[in-house]
Order: C-alpha cells, then structure tokens, then sequence
C-alpha cells in the first residue's frame, strides 16, 4: 500500500502529467499542482481538491516528493532553477520527462549541491498507460533513494525497474523511442503497402494482430490509421525531440542510425505540413503518399 503520508506534488499537466496526478490523487498522495499555464494548474487542483501552487518553488516547500514532467531539456533545467529555493536535504525530485542523460546528471549535480535527491525517471506506456496507472518506469539514481520513491511509483505505474546511476533511465528511454520508431515505421509502411494491394485493412488488422505481427502500436493505434483519424496522444513533434536526443547519444559512440535517421525526415516533412500535433501513427501519411505518388 502507498504510504499516505507523502505528500506529492507534480509539475507539468500535459498529456501524460494531468492523468499521472490525478492516479496519485486516487492513492491519496497528490497535495499541489502546478502548471506553466497557470488556468490548467488552477483547473486540476479544483478537480482534484488539491493545492494550485504560486510557482515551482511554492510547491517543493509543500511537498515531500516533486514529480516533474515536462517537453524539454531547457525547460526542464528552467524548472529545477525554479524549485531550489523550495527544496532541501529531506525532499526528492522525480523526472519523468524525456531528456537527454547528460542533462539528468547536470540537475543531480545542481540538487546534490544542497543535499536535494533526485531520480530520472522517464515513462512509456503512452497516454493510455498514464490514465490506467500502467506505465513502464526506467529509474536512474541510487538504490536506496528509488525506495523513498516507490509508494510514488507504484501509484503511477505497473513497472518499476533500476537501471542504475542517474543518466540510465534516460538511456533506456532512449532504447525505447528508437524502437518505436522502428515499429512506427514497420507498422505503417505495412499498411500502406496492404492498402495499395487493395486488401481490406480492417480485416488485415485482425488477422495480422493475432500473428507474429502483432504489437501494441498496431492493436492501439491500427483501427485509427485505416479511419484516417491520427488523434492525440504520442505527438509526433514530441517523438521527433525524442529521437534527436537519440541521434546526439548514438553521435556520441560515432555511429548513425538508419531507422531514427530516416524517422526524423519523414516526421520533418510532416511537422513542415502541419500535423507535429497529431499522433506518432500519423506517419501513415507519409507512407500512404509514398504509393500515391508512384501512380
């Protein structure tokens, strides 16, 4: 059972933050929220019954656990210069956003300066697992600091696995992201390449799914891309971040790599065209245009 007497505060109410607090509202450990957009800080906190926070710092001096989930490395140190004034030596700092490693151990260095812990602690699981408290968590820190954590976690997710040092969990996320990108990219080239044969899709999603083909992106988001319908929920401009850090990490050990490379054009092209808020499947844009354009 969580341990009640923790108290939680979360930063960043997108997609994935909003569902996160409110799953740790449920377990009775969410106590104040707050939001860069400060209307959807004030709306959640009145839904929940929970505190809207003044700003970052007025948070971490309510709460014993600060979970942070947001868009970018630079925002992201943005925020955690925010809350030092509001943290000290018995409060803890949670990362879920996706950053690169490097910037997970620049704010461990910055928190350690006053004796704050911190963990990395990026997510996947999609939108789905954030509302159904089902998320796969990727923990980087130190063993012993992941246990202060594990009431928090267990609120959040159904996964929790040490990956060791601050850093790991971003790395792992990172594995993540390039596999999506593949499954992405494999999912939706299949598709296209199904629709062009004149195979009926729908009845191609069934038969495929309960095959050696079957994953979690074709069962989520399959019926959607035959409909046409790309809805919110891993933005494709969110994905296309993600894998520029994977690029920068992969540059790191002197290689390129060919299923994120090519990921990262085809995503360009359909940011450029105005769809970088729509879901990661539709790529399936791309690839449908890619047979269209050959006839």
């Amino acid at each position: 059972m969580p341990n009640v007497s923790t108290k939680v505060g979360v930063i960043g109410l997108g997609a994935m933050g909003a569902p996160m607090a409110r799953n740790l509202a449920r377990a009775g450990l969410l106590a104040s929220v707050w939001n860069r957009t400060h209307s959807k800080a004030a709306a959640l906190a009145a839904e929940l019954g929970v505190s809207c926070a003044s700003d970052p710092a007025d948070l971490a001096r309510h709460c014993d656990v600060v979970l942070t989930c947001v868009s970018a490395d630079a925002d992201l140190l943005a925020v955690i210069d925010l809350l030092i004034p509001g943290l000290d030596g018995d409060k803890l700092v949670i990362d879920t956003s996706t950053v690169n490693p490097a910037t997970a151990i620049e704010i461990a260095r910055r928190l350690a300066e006053i004796g704050c812990g911190f963990l990395d602690a990026p997510v996947s699981g999609g939108v789905e697992g954030a509302k159904q408290g089902t998320l796969a968590i990727m923990v980087g820190g130190d063993a012993r600091t992941l246990e202060r954590a594990r009431s928090t976690f267990e609120a959040i997710g159904k996964r929790i696995a040490h990956m060791g040092p601050v850093g790991s969990g971003q790395s792992t996320k990172a594995v993540n992201q390039i596999m999506c990108a593949g499954i992405n990219q494999a999912v939706t080239e299949a598709l296209a390449f199904a629709e062009a044969e004149g195979l009926p899709l729908d009845k191609v999603l069934e038969v495929v799914s309960g095959g050696a083909a079957g994953n979690w992106f074709l069962d989520k988001r399959g019926a959607g891309m035959v409909r046409g319908e790309f809805p919110h929920g891993f933005k494709l401009a969110l994905h296309h971040k993600d894998l520029e850090i994977c690029k920068a990490i992969a540059a790191r050990h002197g290689v390129a790599l060919p299923v994120v490379e090519m990921t990262l054009i085809h995503y360009a092209r359909l940011m450029v065209a105005g769809y970088g808020d729509e879901d990661i499947s539709a790529l399936f844009r791309e690839k449908r245009r890619m047979f269209t354009e050959t006839k």
